[in-house]
């Protein structure tokens, strides 16, 4: 009865607060310091627990993709990718939108971020599609959709959040991002197709070797980041928080040296950029710190396993249970803090289930990477609204039949993982 006093407490409070208005991370803190007050546990805790939160070496790697991420979308190395995958498929009909997504894909490889990859590829490819005449609303969606696999295509920073909270291998988590990020990939360029087919958008240029072989050369230096980051991680030769050091410097140098759009006072803005987005992700980890701790001491988690277990003893039922609240979290919740939520809530009923962690790693970040389409948080589609200038409902409206090919991806990687186990 303790444990369902105390889980009401800490989950109502934290919801109540929320609905007020207040940040997710305070929300996190003052919830769980109502709890603490509640039982007489010194406040002490609070700071011990933040700094014990905080205290890993693999969280080094958040700060420095997300620089990384940020000194690649602002410099050229966004625009040459799109040139290159441009000059590859372009010529067929509705060929921007399969540029769009394989844009998407390669800059996924590099930034680890689904807001940096819409806003570097949409700033880059939004006046083009504009000026050959397709649907802006439509390209829109289509390209917050396309950065939803940046959080899933290593490197990822939700993944590395989710292995430092799961104790798992962050090269494991990287590694197996690949296939569902590319079946994302795969269903986002059918639909389409499918729709330039049926609006009778334009072909683009001819196709041309000579055309690929130069854009090949001009964007190579952004073509060989991810080789050099995953490359490096997965050889051995370096660990990711090794990685996310090697990939600013390597930013830094194809910036300032090889492409030279980048000056020395756009770095110092992009620092303080990524300096902001760090301290509130870090901000959020430390007070989730205090939460974990809370929810561990109450046997919270262990409550709402056998409560789940209550309903339902079929695997298949309870992951489609989880999967439907991580979808419903993702809608208005954002994915990273999402993620440090629900993520010390359901570990114990996985591993009770004996489903891979690394499996449900997969499922958490891609169904909360749906949740950056889905109002009204929806990074992506403000990062596209801002773009294009177009409003949230006319771009809303356009993002469902993507939103739905990434769903029936989702399920995919939910189940088929259960009767292959060699996928993961």
């Amino acid at each position: 009865m303790r444990r369902l006093t105390m889980g009401l407490l800490l989950f109502g409070s934290f919801l109540a607060l929320l609905f007020l208005g207040v940040p997710v991370a305070i929300a996190i803190a003052l919830a769980s310091m109502f709890v603490l007050i509640q039982d007489g546990i010194p406040l002490m805790l609070i700071v011990q627990r933040m700094f014990a939160g905080t205290d890993s070496f693999p969280l080094v790697a958040v700060p420095f993709f997300i620089l990384a991420g940020d000194i690649m979308a602002k410099g050229q190395v966004s625009a040459r990718l799109v040139d290159f995958a441009d000059a590859l498929l372009g010529f067929v009909r509705g060929g921007l939108s399969i540029v769009a997504v394989l844009a998407g894909m390669f800059f996924a490889a590099i930034s680890g971020s689904g807001a940096a990859t819409t806003a570097a590829i949409g700033s880059t490819l939004v006046p083009e599609l504009k000026r050959k005449g397709y649907d802006t609303a439509c390209s829109a969606s289509l390209i917050a959709a396309a950065g939803t696999i940046g959080v899933v295509i290593p490197p990822s920073v939700p993944m590395i959040l989710y292995a430092v909270m799961a104790q798992e291998s962050v090269s494991r988590l990287f590694l197996n991002g690949f296939l569902p990020g590319v079946l994302m990939g795969g269903v986002l360029i059918a639909i389409a197709v499918r729709q330039a087919c049926a609006r009778s958008y334009p072909h683009g240029a001819p196709f041309s070797a000579r055309n690929i072989l130069r854009t090949f050369f001009r964007a190579v230096w952004g073509l060989i980041t991810p080789v050099i980051i995953l490359g490096g991680i997965f050889s051995g030769l370096f660990t990711p928080s090794e990685a996310a050091v090697v990939a600013v410097n390597y930013a830094l140098f194809a910036s300032l040296v090889i492409y030279r759009d980048l000056s020395l006072k756009d770095v110092y803005r992009i620092m303080c950029r990524s300096i902001m987005t760090t301290g509130v992700i870090m901000f959020l980890i430390a007070t989730s710190a205090i939460m974990s701790w809370v929810l561990a001491n109450y046997g919270i988690p262990a409550l709402i396993a056998e409560t789940v277990l209550g309903l339902s003893t079929n695997l298949y039922v309870i992951l489609f249970l989880i999967t439907l609240v991580i979808l419903l979290t993702g809608i208005f919740v954002e994915t990273a803090s999402a993620l440090i939520i629900l993520t010390p809530v359901f570990l114990p009923l996985i591993r009770q289930l004996e489903v891979s962690l690394i499996h449900f790693g997969l499922i958490m970040v891609m169904g909360l990477a749906i949740g950056m389409i889905t109002p009204p948080v929806a990074i992506n589609l403000y990062v596209a609204s801002s773009i294009t200038g177009l409003s949230m409902e006319r771009i809303t409206r356009s993002i469902i039949p993507y939103m739905l090919g990434l769903l029936a991806v989702l399920w995919l990687v939910v189940y088929l993982p259960l009767f292959l186990p060699v996928l993961f």
